[in-house]
């Protein structure tokens, strides 16, 4: 499913991911105030998704495409996402315990 950039991104920022100005729009992952090896990129003046640059992007911030779907639709919650990052073992829980 095509997807609108500016709502790709909004979903990005307000599930952790802080973004960073290149060649491209980069979206890195922080968690706990830590930067992680999680990241995916949106090309400048994109304004539309295509369905296939939206699977890439899926697999990049691991999760599968009808995840990505939930994400971008919020109905995959911030926490949500942590907890399956951590489940699959792409962030640490003890992270979660250093910083409480």
């Amino acid at each position: 499913m095509q997807r609108k950039a500016r709502e790709v991104r909004s979903a990005l920022q307000t599930k952790g991911f802080q973004e960073e100005r290149r060649d491209h729009w980069y979206y890195f992952l922080y968690h706990n105030g830590k930067k992680s090896n999680i990241y995916t990129k949106v090309s400048h003046g994109e304004t539309e998704i295509s369905t296939g640059l939206c699977s890439a992007m899926a697999r990049q911030i691991k999760l599968t495409s009808p995840q990505f779907g939930e994400f971008v639709d919020c109905k995959l919650t911030a926490e949500k996402y942590v907890e399956l990052l951590i489940a699959a073992k792409y962030l640490s829980k003890a992270d979660e315990q250093e910083s409480g």
